[in-house]
């Protein structure tokens, strides 16, 4: 299974005994919207409900943290999940929050990973079946993994101020990237570059071919074949950039898990204001 499968490869392959599709649903709090309502009112037929909101370290001094190792083998087999389950990530989210679901089965080892090319949007646009309610479904026992993925601490990162080990790329838009008057930002990472995360997407909201992704990280000076970090306001939208640089053939980025929730509110933290570029 590749790591993005389109709605017409799901289709042909729902009912299937070893897939589980996931609603990854997850949206802004000034959204307006309420994921687990919506998966209630329509979701992919027996889609079963990530509830991506909650699945933090809430125990972590950083906000939003990735969930621990125990807390993903707890919620997988909640889900019915094993180790060899064939899963598909989907949202209906402005900030491609399947992205950030994709990253967590990543960081712990999950194999078989992947996100549906235009979510829910485009599987409605099709006039595709849905179905409502909440799906019963039978746990099982996952064992607790380890975890593979570079997650970047908040010191890591202010020594990267310093050494420049990393290339930074922030994922927000540009006036909260800038920190311009009424973006509720004070700015960005010193040395960041900015790549706002909506780039990556064609209109329709599929993903761009890999080259036009690779094209949009050289044209903010980013070298593949170098180290790379990313961030944004809480951790969600820089996954979107990781799974953008994974299917263009760099997996080995690392995530500010931290991020602008955890830099911008410490006050020790250098905070640098204006375009990259």
């Amino acid at each position: 299974m590749d790591r993005l499968v389109s709605t017409e490869w799901l289709a042909g392959e729902l009912g299937a005994a070893d897939l589980v599709v996931l609603d990854a649903g997850m949206h802004l709090p000034d959204a307006g919207r309420d994921a687990r309502a919506e998966f209630l009112a329509g979701h992919i037929p027996g889609a079963r409900f990530l509830d991506l909101e909650s699945f933090i370290d809430t125990g972590s001094s950083v906000p939003k943290a990735l969930p621990t190792a125990e807390q993903f083998a707890e919620r997988l087999g909640a889900l019915g999940i094993a180790p060899d389950t064939r899963v598909v990530l989907y949202d209906d989210s402005q900030v491609k929050s399947s992205a950030r679901a994709w990253f967590v089965f990543a960081h712990f080892g999950f194999a078989k990973v992947a996100i549906l090319d235009g979510g829910l949007a485009k599987w409605r646009a099709e006039g595709r079946a849905l179905e409502t309610g909440m799906p019963d479904v039978a746990p099982t026992t996952y064992p607790k993994p380890d975890p593979q993925r570079i997650i970047r601490s908040r010191d890591e990162m202010l020594a990267n101020c310093v050494n420049c080990a990393d290339q930074v790329v922030d994922a927000r838009d540009a006036a909260r990237f800038a920190g311009t008057e009424g973006s509720g930002s004070e700015g960005h990472i010193p040395g960041a570059a900015n790549l706002h995360f909506p780039r990556l997407f064609e209109a329709d909201g599929t993903w761009k071919p890999l080259e036009a992704i690779r094209a949009e990280f050289t044209a903010e000076g980013i070298d593949l074949a170098q180290p790379v970090t990313t961030s944004c306001n809480s951790g969600v939208t820089a996954c979107v950039l990781l799974f953008g640089l994974g299917l263009a053939g760099k997996d080995d980025a690392a995530l500010y898990d931290g991020s602008w929730l955890e830099w911008g509110a410490d006050p020790t933290t250098p905070k640098e204001q204006g375009s990259a570029r």
